[in-house]
């Protein structure tokens, strides 16, 4: 029988937060705009996944992937916002959370761009749009293997599905970004040198 965990005291709390969770903000905010695709939503999730993650700073085992961890709550949050959304439609002002993040010096204002700074930049906007159309299943496993980086048994736990399902995800997912991707690598110069011939 494993023992229940002791209780920490809210020093130890902030320590941990701010050590451990803060870091990944900006991760944060990119999984969250993509599983949203709208800004209001993604900052309300991110603040739902911190005000989760220090009232349960309990569980986390620390020198554990604390990013992986965050990103299971702000998952399962999405998952419950989706199922409430009917019933309770109202949205945090943008505004209010950019005045959050300032007046509790929680991040500074790298992160207030993220979307344009990691993502469009990163990528360019045709390569944005093509990720923007998958669907959102697909969005996820991309963003979460080719972006973030994690391990497939890491996104099978973030998403709560098996590791044979993340690989057939990422395999289907990459295959539609390539066909959509096709005409506009070939108006950059790129050549299918497998086919032996150039795309007209």
């Amino acid at each position: 029988m494993s023992e229940e965990k002791e209780k920490l005291t809210r020093e130890e709390k902030i320590e941990i937060f701010e050590k451990e969770f803060l870091p990944h903000v900006e991760a944060l905010k990119t999984f969250a705009y993509y599983l949203t695709y709208n800004d209001n939503d993604a900052n309300d999730l991110v603040q739902e996944t911190y005000m989760k993650a220090f009232r349960f700073a309990e569980k986390f085992d620390k020198g554990t992937n604390a990013k992986a961890w965050l990103f299971r709550i702000l998952k399962n949050a999405y998952i419950n916002d989706y199922r409430k959304k009917s019933k309770q439609p109202d949205r945090v002002d943008f505004e209010d959370v950019i005045n959050y993040h300032k007046s509790d010096d929680v991040t500074d204002n790298k992160y207030l761009n993220l979307k344009e700074e990691s993502i469009e930049e990163m990528m360019g906007d045709e390569i944005t749009k093509a990720i923007n159309s998958l669907p959102p299943e697909f969005r996820t496993v991309i963003l979460l293997a080719d972006i973030e980086d994690f391990s497939y048994k890491e996104i099978s736990k973030i998403i709560g599905v098996p590791i044979g399902t993340v690989r057939s995800r990422l395999f289907r997912a990459r295959n539609t970004l390539k066909d959509l991707l096709k005409k506009y690598a070939f108006s950059l110069g790129y050549k299918d040198y497998r086919s032996g011939k150039e795309e007209e």
